[in-house]
């Protein structure tokens, strides 16, 4: 038996459980674990100028490797700046554990130095209660290993997410028995995940086996599982085509002969034509979220009153969420599919073929790439973001991991971006944080060293926390941004004007009205990054190739293309287009029945296109 420091015991079982990287901030609450991993050297911690890039770096971490990441950030403003990105991570089930210093035990009621406690002593973690599966006060060292144990399982098993650890300072630099790890030492790192009920998987076999019409909606959840092989074959099986949502962007290629493209919103048109006439819909890990269901209008996305909808997620508390359901069915969807699949065999041993629907969806898929021809190949300036995100596809490997931020970036690269390699293309969805992309990236990279690690992000994105520069540059880092500046929040600019003809908030400008954005390519030479802002089309994808190079040669990048605000095309519906703006259809911003008494809205869907 030997007597250690709490901190060192802490930094020993994080090198057991192998992690590699710590992302923080300092303050003087966590010194102890600073120094713990100073003396060890098989942890590398990333020091950040903000606690939201290192709570977004690690979630970036943790999308590549499947793995919890680990933040460790101070008390007070420390633990209210890593929230948004703790949240992030919460809303797209990315598991991730934070250690958070506190004022020392011994303190508690007397109100120190920097503590939170306008309604209680000693409670500043339940700032982050909201959005964390579990939050444990660590009061006595000798819990530790247990609660330690205990947050990596939760943060990875069920659906990933979130947990903190809060750490009085003063439990930092006590001393224990080193035998009080020992737990520790035989606890598994594995969480088997479950299976399906046989009767349910054979159940939805046989509904998708009978059904004329059937559709499989991949979400986030078929990622998370890394379960794209498995959806791939179930579908070649029974020529069942695949919509998906945002976050399931790349759970199977984009180019796939059966997938038919996202819903929603910022969905298509031709997607919609199959999602409405379903007759059965197989939902796997979506919650048929709001900007991926047109707002629930029925017709537009979905028709609950012609579909039967299956659902099978690890969460029990999304099923049935947002649509009722004929099965519902708690699983692991790598696990489930491939049960699905043997059940449909012993029903259907030789399967389905449908080449009337192959062709169907390849003519629909190539309409609509020859419709962006020509604002794709245009040569105007600023740039079309339709050309930025040309030049990007033909200038990066396919396996590069992309995290994009919001508006044209994100959405227009959900609607018109192929991504071929599953599980690298990476989305803020549940929050859709701004700023998402530019410091998730840091993490990409660190996760997958040899693979390009690119984020394509916005002025508005990028300006939120361009000290994640410093973080690259400190570290070695070598990602790259391509920041797409129309000096504006371009989407709510957009929205804005399409419903109240102007743009009052959301265009950035000088005093006397003049059309303003920092020059990004300077700011980042500054910070000592290498980078050009393009002064016309032709010199975008040059730009991006020296881009390219930088990365082999292990240096980050940026890249600022001056940029056109043109709005990405909307074919589904959003709810909000109707409260600020209603249609005959619309009353107190909700779809109303016709004359036929019935809730229609496929012309409606069109009258927001280009909103």
């Amino acid at each position: 038996m030997t007597k250690k420091l709490v901190a060192d015991l802490m930094v020993d079982y994080l090198v057991r459980r192998d992690v590699k990287y710590v992302f923080g901030l300092c303050g003087h609450t966590v010194i102890a674990m600073l120094d713990a991993m100073n003396k060890n050297k098989k942890i590398t911690y990333v020091s950040n100028r903000h606690e939201a890039v290192a709570s977004t770096a690690a979630d970036g971490y943790a999308r590549v490797t499947h793995k919890a990441s680990v933040v460790m950030c101070h008390l007070g403003p420390g633990i209210t700046n890593v929230l948004t990105g703790v949240a992030n991570a919460a809303f797209d089930s990315i598991p991730m554990v934070v250690i958070a210093g506190d004022v020392p035990t011994y303190y508690f009621g007397k109100h120190p130095h920097q503590e939170v406690n306008m309604h209680g002593d000693a409670t500043q973690y339940r700032i982050l209660e909201p959005v964390v599966k579990r939050a444990w006060r660590v009061d006595d060292p000798e819990s530790l290993p247990d609660i330690m144990d205990k947050a990596f399982r939760l943060a990875e098993s069920g659906r990933p997410g979130p947990v903190l650890i809060d750490m009085p300072m003063d439990i930092f630099s006590r001393k224990e028995e080193d035998y009080l790890w020992d737990r520790t030492y035989k606890d598994s790192h594995l969480t088997m995940k479950p299976a399906l009920d046989p009767a349910a998987a054979a159940a939805i076999a046989k509904e998708l086996v009978k059904a004329k019409r059937p559709v499989l909606h991949a979400g986030g959840g078929i990622i998370l599982a890394q379960a794209s092989e498995e959806l791939a074959a179930l579908a070649e099986f029974l020529d069942i085509p695949v919509s998906r949502t945002l976050m399931g962007q790349g759970c199977i290629s984009d180019t796939h002969p059966l997938m038919i493209g996202q819903t929603g919103f910022w969905g298509m048109e031709f997607t919609h034509s199959l999602t409405t006439k379903a007759d059965v819909i197989l939902g796997l890990g979506t919650r048929f979220a709001e900007a991926d269901s047109s707002s629930w209008y029925r017709g537009v996305t979905f028709d609950p009153d012609h579909t039967d909808f299956l659902q099978i997620d690890i969460d029990p508390s999304e099923l049935g969420r947002n649509y009722p359901v004929k099965i519902g069915a708690v699983g692991d969807l790598k696990l489930a599919l491939q049960q699905i699949l043997a059940e449909v065999k012993k029903i259907c041993p030789e399967g389905k073929k449908n080449p009337a629907l192959r062709k169907k969806i390849a003519a629909a898929k190539a309409a609509f790439k020859e419709s962006n021809v020509a604002i794709s190949t245009d040569d105007r300036f600023p740039m079309t973001p339709q050309r930025i995100l040309k030049d990007v596809k033909d200038t990066i490997p396919e396996d590069a991991h992309i995290f994009t931020d919001v508006g044209w970036n994100k959405n227009g690269v959900a609607q018109q971006f192929d991504v071929t390699v599953p599980g690298t293309i990476h989305h803020s969805s549940g929050l859709a944080t701004m700023g998402f992309g530019a410091s998730a990236v840091l993490g990409g990279k660190l996760a997958a060293p040899k693979q390009v690690s690119i984020t394509l992000t916005g002025d508005g994105g990028f300006g939120v926390n361009p000290t994640c520069l410093a973080t690259a540059v400190e570290q070695g880092i070598a990602c790259t941004w391509v920041v797409m500046n129309n000096s504006a929040f371009g989407t709510i600019a957009g929205l804005e004007n399409a419903n109240y003809h102007t743009t009052f908030g959301t265009k950035f400008h000088t005093p006397d009205n003049k059309p303003y954005s920092p020059k990004w390519a300077d700011v980042a030479k500054a910070y000592g990054v290498e980078s050009i802002c393009v002064q016309s089309a032709a010199e975008f994808k040059p730009a991006m190739e020296k881009a390219m190079q930088a990365n082999k040669e292990g240096r980050p990048f940026l890249v600022e293309a001056p940029m056109e605000n043109i709005v990405v095309p909307t074919p589904g519906c959003w709810n909000i287009n109707d409260i600020y703006s209603p249609t005959k259809l619309v009353e107190d911003g909700k779809l109303v029945k016709n004359k036929e008494g019935k809730f229609v809205a496929p012309n409606h869907s069109k009258s927001h296109k280009g909103k």
